[in-house]
């Protein structure tokens, strides 16, 4: 079998297509981001229970060195993304909008910055339970956008099998290439990753699903396949939003569907973003812990964009200003991209590890716009990749009827904003999904 699979037929049913605005930084190669004189290091960079502190304010930390410790099985490590002194741990911002828990590095200037060790951790001889504890310690996570612990997501349940795990390197998210330039140019650690994982998940195929508007991604990891000898599959998907969210992306590549309610590994598969598995691969062959990701740092109205390699609690002012800063239309910044990322109210939040891009619009992208009533056009309901009913959802989500909407499935709702991104009403439904999520999740930890 070819390592390249290429079919226009690769896809799910339903989504959009929106712009793609990649052409920005798709062919800018990642540029490290000098250090700063300050970090703000968040404790709750993951789904669930914020990290522990293990440092004390005045202490002298070392780059890569564990500074808070996972405080449940969901939840991780956190490390120091440069040497030098903690100021303080206390309320900071974070990109959610919320204050939360931080810890504030001051940078020693005298630093070399370097991490101590980088000598290759023998994972060939762990068992199991070792690697997934491993995993933890190195504070990995889902580096797609959820931050996800990654040891929970390796962390097969009993009863279950594995037969398919897939790299998600679709990235269909626009103006995004941060995912793109690692395919490119740390071909070599992702294929290592895979190796890795499939050691400790002897998985039947390994495939890495990119979208085909990245044939320079494509041609690197095919070529580093048929160096390392590995019998992975490229598979090259119809450019779509949301391609990259992993339940599309199964159905593409194997033609399977996650029931609802259900995870990937019921349908025997798991999926692992690209990010990932390059930082799984550098921590296994050189130490070094998740302390710094590629973020793109772009929009119309940032002045030079880029892909940047960015130490963890770098604020973003910093990767504005290294990019030469804003031009006069500036008007909003989003954390991520403009389907699902988030708006900024200042620039003193941090990136986290789960974020991917800085995205800045001018005033003739970002318009106010007027809601009207539904239309009944059924729109949300034909582009909708889980098969929901957002306009009616989104009938009850202003009546505040939430049981309802859980009934009709809205948990399976992973915030795409397809539905949102068509209505000719201008209704936000996507919003009223997640404080309808919200509300019902705080029920149920209160029962």
């Amino acid at each position: 079998m070819s390592d390249v699979h290429q079919t226009e037929r690769l896809t799910f049913r339903h989504g959009v297509h929106p712009e793609e605005f990649k052409e920005f930084t798709a062919n800018l190669a990642v540029e490290r981001m000098p250090f700063v004189d300050e970090y703000v290091v968040p404790l709750s960079q993951h789904a669930g229970a914020p990290s522990i502190p293990v440092v004390l304010k005045g202490q002298r930390v070392k780059r890569g060195e564990i500074i808070a410790k996972a405080a449940t099985f969901v939840s991780v490590a956190q490390h120091a993304p440069v040497s030098g002194t903690v100021e303080s741990i206390d309320l900071a911002e974070h990109p959610n909008g919320l204050l939360v828990n931080a810890i504030r590095i001051k940078a020693d200037p005298y630093s070399a910055q370097t991490v101590d060790g980088k000598k290759p951790i023998p994972w060939a001889d762990m068992d199991f339970k070792t690697f997934i504890t491993a995993v933890q310690t190195a504070g990995l996570v889902g580096l797609g956008g959820a931050g996800f612990p990654a040891h929970v997501k390796f962390s097969i349940p009993e009863g279950k099998t594995c037969k398919y795990i897939i790299a998600n390197g679709c990235e269909c998210e626009p103006f995004l290439t941060s995912d793109h330039r690692i395919m490119v140019e740390y071909a070599s650690d992702l294929i290592e990753g895979l190796k890795i994982l499939r050691h400790f998940i002897p998985a039947e195929k390994v495939y890495i699903g990119i979208e085909k508007n990245k044939p320079d991604a494509i041609k690197a990891l095919s070529d580093e396949i048929r160096r390392q000898g590995v019998d992975f599959e490229v598979v090259s998907l119809k450019v779509k939003y949301p391609q990259g969210a992993e339940k599309m992306l199964i159905k593409a590549v194997l033609k399977k569907e996650v029931p609802t309610g259900k995870l990937p590994i019921d349908v025997e598969t798991l999926v692992s973003n690209v990010g990932t598995l390059v930082a799984m691969a550098q921590y296994f062959n050189q130490s070094v812990p998740l302390i710094e990701r590629v973020v793109t740092v772009t929009g119309t109205a940032i002045k030079r964009p880029a892909n940047l390699m960015v130490p963890v609690g770098t604020q973003i002012k910093h990767l504005i200003d290294w990019c030469g800063g804003l031009t006069e239309g500036a008007v909003r910044i989003l954390l991520g991209g403009p389907m699902m990322g988030i708006a900024q109210k200042t620039l003193d939040v941090p990136v986290t590890k789960g974020i991917s891009g800085v995205l800045v619009l001018t005033e003739d992208e970002v318009r106010d716009i007027t809601t009207y009533k539904c239309i009944k056009c059924s729109r949300c309901v034909e582009v909708c990749p889980m098969y929901l009913n957002p306009s009616l959802m989104g009938l009850m989500a202003r009546k505040e009827l939430y049981d309802e909407m859980e009934e009709l499935h809205v948990m399976d709702c992973f915030e795409c904003a397809s539905c949102s991104f068509v209505c000719p009403s201008g209704i936000p439904l996507v919003q009223s999904f997640r404080v309808a999520k919200s509300i019902l999740r705080e029920r149920k930890a209160r029962s």
